[in-house]
């Protein structure tokens, strides 16, 4: 029998691309029950190793939803981003996050200064191939590119800071690609042990590289009819 020592464990979470890779994997959830479901996924990386691990905390990064006033490039319409269903979503989402025990939400902020309207590639392509006119454009053939400002820095500095004061033996990155490659560097240089959960993506080989490995449990949440597996 293997005699494990108990490591304690942070969960760094990327919080735009959990909300997406959740609803691609479970569908849609109300904001409460995704806040829920988050920390009971956090939670199988603490329970389903085979190696005893302490939680040490779950850092959650995310950017506040939009929360100017835009006008729609195809029939002027003014847009108050703030009254939007999603933004109410996500702002009864983060209040759910923060009465969780053991979160700590990192918040960085959109760029909405530059805030821009952008035409979807697939009505873009429809464009080009002239399949459809730009009189047959519909409000729903555009999205907003507004760009995220402090998440990848507060994620970064989070690892470090944890692995370099040795708060914490592990860091697991639920994330995907995105500009991690320095973290994963950071926290192996100061001894501690990275994992990757990309939620059923593939890494990119540079990151692997540098990943101790890859730990997924996006199939052990929901059974029993759809009840949360903890």
């Amino acid at each position: 029998m293997k005699d494990f020592i108990t490591r304690k464990t942070a969960i760094l979470v990327d919080g735009g691309y959990y909300r997406k890779r959740a609803e691609a994997i479970w569908g849609k959830r109300k904001a409460e029950q995704r806040a829920s479901e988050l920390v009971a996924y956090c939670m199988l990386h603490i329970t389903e190793p085979e190696d005893p691990r302490d939680l040490y905390r779950i850092f959650y990064y995310d950017c506040p939803p939009m929360s100017r006033i835009m006008k729609h490039p195809l029939d002027g319409t003014e847009i108050d981003f703030t009254s939007l269903p999603m933004s109410k979503w996500s702002k009864k989402f983060y209040e759910e996050l923060s009465t969780k025990m053991k979160i700590a939400l990192r918040m960085g902020e959109l760029a909405e200064s530059v805030a821009s309207f952008n035409l979807k590639p697939d009505a873009m392509n429809s464009l080009l191939t002239k399949k459809i006119s730009v009189d047959e454009l519909s409000k729903d053939d555009f999205y907003v590119d507004v760009k995220q400002k402090g998440v990848d820095m507060r994620i970064g500095l989070d690892a470090a800071s944890i692995s370099a004061g040795k708060s914490a033996d592990q860091i697991i990155l639920i994330a995907g690609d995105s500009d991690f490659l320095p973290v994963a560097k950071a926290v192996r240089r100061n001894g501690g042990e990275f994992i990757l959960d990309p939620m059923k993506q593939n890494p990119k080989k540079s990151l692997l590289e540098h990943v101790d490995y890859i730990e997924t449990f996006t199939d052990r949440m929901y059974r029993n009819n759809g009840a949360i597996q903890i």
